[in-house]
């Protein structure tokens, strides 16, 4: 309780309130089976207030530096707490000042709101919020942005992309702006860069190809259907095979070019050794249909 009235009092240094923080971080290493206070106390959303209202959306590098060690902290005990509390987001200011920090900060920064994006996305509790984060167009630059990053900022924007393309009304926005042709090219340099998420990247994309202007994009450049069907069989693992299948369904279906580029770009020899291996029941029904 000391600590929370230091880091909640206006008489407090900036180097004070970042030893707070550090204090906090190593007394959260042990939860959830000790220092339950830390939530009982209502850490969390005293954290959120001190990173996101700030008094007309400051970002100085001092701000930057606390809101980096703060957001840490805050992530420990993000799963164990109230999430209601993101809902503060829904509050323009704030939601300014988070724009701000991911347009400011630095990669551990962008990455720990990346993860915060994504837990937004995917709770009921904070439905509203995410609604909110869909539909903003310097969001979604921001994230997208981080796709061409080869540490694990890259990793933390896919993760957030995904979250968000799970919501429909967000699934038009994130093609307008581009996101398919930035999934598309990070799974084509997955190989480069031992890149892990491409699973999780044609999953997206299966979600956006709802979306007519998607199907268009990928139609339209053969690029984009090489790397659905370099997604359809990995020596490695099946990861990602049931997506790349469905999604080449939704375009060959519909489009004699499609068809033409797939076959151009080895679909049936990968559906071959597909229906050769041991992947699920499920994904060599589909491999059948679209080899049909």
């Amino acid at each position: 309780s000391v600590l929370k009235h230091r880091l909640d009092s206006e008489d407090s240094t900036l180097e004070e309130k970042l030893e707070i923080v550090e204090k906090v971080y190593i007394l959260s290493e042990e939860l959830p089976l000790q220092n339950s206070c830390l939530i009982q106390l209502d850490i969390f959303p005293l954290l959120l207030e001190k990173i996101f209202r700030k008094v007309n959306g400051s970002c100085s590098e001092d701000d930057l530096r606390f809101s980096e060690r703060a957001l840490a902290c805050a992530l420990k005990l993000l799963p164990f707490s109230d999430l209601t509390s993101l809902n503060m987001l829904k509050e323009e200011p704030v939601l300014d000042c988070f724009l701000s920090l991911f347009y400011r900060g630095n990669v551990n920064i962008k990455r720990n709101l990346c993860h915060i994006v994504e837990v937004i996305s995917s709770s009921m509790e904070t439905q509203q919020v995410s609604i909110m984060l869909g539909k903003s167009t310097k969001l979604q630059q921001e994230l997208l942005n981080l796709l061409a990053e080869t540490s694990e900022a890259s990793e933390a924007g896919i993760k957030a992309i995904s979250a968000l393309s799970c919501l429909e009304t967000t699934r038009e926005n994130l093609v307008r702006e581009g996101a398919v042709e930035r999934l598309i090219a990070y799974i084509l340099e997955s190989e480069n860069y031992q890149r892990k998420l491409a699973p999780t990247a044609i999953a997206t994309i299966e979600r956006l190809l709802v979306v007519e202007s998607a199907k268009e994009v990928v139609i339209s450049n053969p690029s984009c259907v090489r790397a659905l069907v370099k997604m359809v069989f990995r020596v490695s693992d099946h990861q990602g095979s049931e997506s790349a299948v469905n999604s080449l369904l939704a375009l060959c279906c519909d489009s004699n070019h499609a068809r033409e580029e797939a076959i151009s770009a080895g679909v049936l020899t990968q559906l071959l050794l597909l229906l050769q291996s041991q992947c699920s029941g499920r994904t060599k029904a589909k491999a059948r249909m679209l080899l049909k």
